[in-house]
């Protein structure tokens, strides 16, 4: 008979202790022009772009060479007149979170509807989820409304209430069937993400939590478009242990920097394994260079907690059921609960008992 040794433990000493140096290009030296540029187009042309929306856009002394010059210059300039009627809209909601991740895989839209869930643990408390995730739409599924469907009123449109106090919309109530595929460019997106805004009737909200795609990509500056004039909180970041994660979370915040969004904190998702039997708990994403809390003394911002991961939680999303109402004991919902404190610290909301216990 053959028998199976299980096999030994991996030796974690010997992985660095602080972050790799990464060799990158200085800042100002020459890469290779993007295609359809000339290649002895200088670098401040790039660097000194006006942007599309500017009144010198595609007739500044930078333009020139830029495929897009003709577009910029007849393009329509000044302000949306969709955006008097987005912060009408959203004058009924008082704390907008977006949920934010450097790389795909950490469990961001995992994490924004625990982190719902979990402020609706109070009746109180209204909360709202939008899913600005346009090409990968999960938040239905793990709300529990894969086959529901949008509904129109002289109001505008209806959200998806998953419960008496929580609503969700999502492009995955427009499609007709829920394995098509969204094919769309920049334009698309950014015209689907202000009808979100313009047309939803929210009604009265204490939270909107805006769930985004990975990475710093046009539904990111389209949501801080349209909402600058509304006020946004601030954007929750969500990170894995590892380095690799924590690589893209850089950017993100620097990319929140630039854009003039304020970061709350980090949120170091899967951090260590709780056992479901013995509830003991265990690294599965080794912090090699100090994880999350490491990179937000780092990065000046702050740390607002860790999750662990519990595979019952997959259960739960996969079954579209709260997390919340069927493990209430698991050191994830401990965890949720010690990061909603940590946003009460910062954007001052009302603290309740419900987010106490």
């Amino acid at each position: 008979m053959v028998s199976f040794e299980p096999p030994a433990a991996p030796d974690l000493s010997a992985l660095p202790k602080a972050a790799p140096q990464l060799a990158a290009p200085e800042p100002g030296a020459r890469s290779p022009p993007p295609p359809g540029l000339p290649a002895n187009l200088p670098l401040t042309k790039l660097e000194n772009c006006p942007g599309p929306e500017s009144q010198q856009a595609g007739k500044m002394d930078a333009c020139a060479g830029c495929p897009n010059q003709i577009i910029c210059a007849t393009a329509p300039k000044g302000p949306d007149p969709d955006l008097p009627l987005i912060r009408a809209r959203m004058s009924s909601v008082k704390h907008k979170l977006l949920i934010l991740s450097g790389k795909g895989g950490v469990g961001k839209s995992t994490f924004t509807a625990m982190l719902a869930h979990a402020f609706a643990q109070s009746p109180q408390v209204q909360v709202g989820v939008m899913d600005v995730d346009i090409c990968g739409p999960s938040i239905p599924r793990m709300m529990g409304a894969v086959n529901e469907s949008i509904h129109t009123s002289g109001a505008g449109w209806s959200p998806v209430y998953v419960a008496d106090n929580l609503g969700v919309m999502s492009i995955q109530f427009l499609l007709p069937n829920q394995d098509d595929a969204v094919i769309w460019r920049g334009p698309k997106k950014n015209g689907l993400i202000k009808q979100f805004l313009r047309d939803v009737e929210w009604g009265e909200l204490d939270f909107l939590l805006v769930d985004t795609p990975p990475g710093t990509t046009d539904e990111h500056l389209s949501v801080n478009t349209y909402l600058k004039e509304s006020g946004v909180d601030g954007a929750v970041v969500v990170t894995t242990p590892n380095e690799v994660s924590l690589l893209d979370v850089r950017k993100e915040i620097n990319f929140c920097k630039k854009a003039g969004i304020r970061v709350l904190g980090i949120v170091e998702n899967m951090s260590g394994f709780v056992c479901p039997n013995c509830e003991g708990e265990s690294q599965i994403f080794h912090a090699t260079t100090g994880g999350a809390k490491a990179l937000a003394e780092e990065m000046g911002v702050p740390f607002l907690g860790a999750v662990p991961l519990d595979p019952r939680i997959g259960v739960a999303c996969d079954y579209g059921e709260s997390f919340f109402d069927a493990y209430p004991e698991s050191p994830a919902c401990d965890g949720l609960m010690v990061i909603i404190r940590g946003l009460q610290d910062q954007i001052g909301f009302e603290q309740l008992p419900e987010y106490d216990e």
